[in-house]
């Protein structure tokens, strides 16, 4: 059991890494969209979808090992969480304390790399809008006004005004 709990220990420490090195590509990451750096965004894109694919193993790890645990206690088939663990450790105090110093520490970052990402879509959004705006912009500067001809029947014939600015003979 003791091997079972030092592992499970070291895999969430290890999903709590991820989740920093997660943090720290977003600031890298907003100063790529800001700044319109999209080959940097694509190499942070790259070493994202890597850390997740980890977290992913870390994850499948850490609930085998819960799985396991709860086997070892004579729970099998039960869902064995962290939480419960906790509870259920109120014989082990040293080893209760870890695991809930590493919940809180692993449920703080993966908090905050939430946060980070709500920001970032919220950023990715915007950016987005900036775009079609411009685009926007763009079509509406190549379309000239109709003119104010009007034809019999007091309706605009719909003429559209040329790009050559003015009429001016010289």
């Amino acid at each position: 059991m003791a091997s079972l709990m030092d592992e499970l220990l070291l895999t969430m420490d290890g999903e709590a890494e991820q989740y920093e090195k997660l943090i720290s590509l977003n600031g890298k990451k907003k100063d790529s969209i800001i700044y319109k750096k999209l080959d940097v965004l694509e190499d942070i894109t790259v070493k994202e979808q890597a850390i997740a694919d980890t977290l992913r193993v870390l994850e499948k790890k850490r609930l085998s090992i819960l799985n396991s645990i709860g086997q070892v206690m004579g729970h099998d088939g039960e869902q064995v969480t962290v939480s419960w663990m906790i509870d259920n450790l109120a014989n082990q105090p040293v080893q209760q304390k870890k695991l809930s110093q590493a919940k809180d520490k692993l449920v703080k970052v993966a908090d905050d790399a939430q946060v980070l990402n709500f920001q970032t879509q919220n950023l990715l959004r915007q950016a987005l809008e900036m775009v079609e705006f411009d685009i926007t912009l763009i079509k509406s500067a190549k379309q000239a006004p109709q003119t104010s001809n009007y034809g019999r029947n007091a309706e605009t014939t719909g003429n559209i005004l040329g790009n050559r600015g003015f009429d001016a003979k010289q």
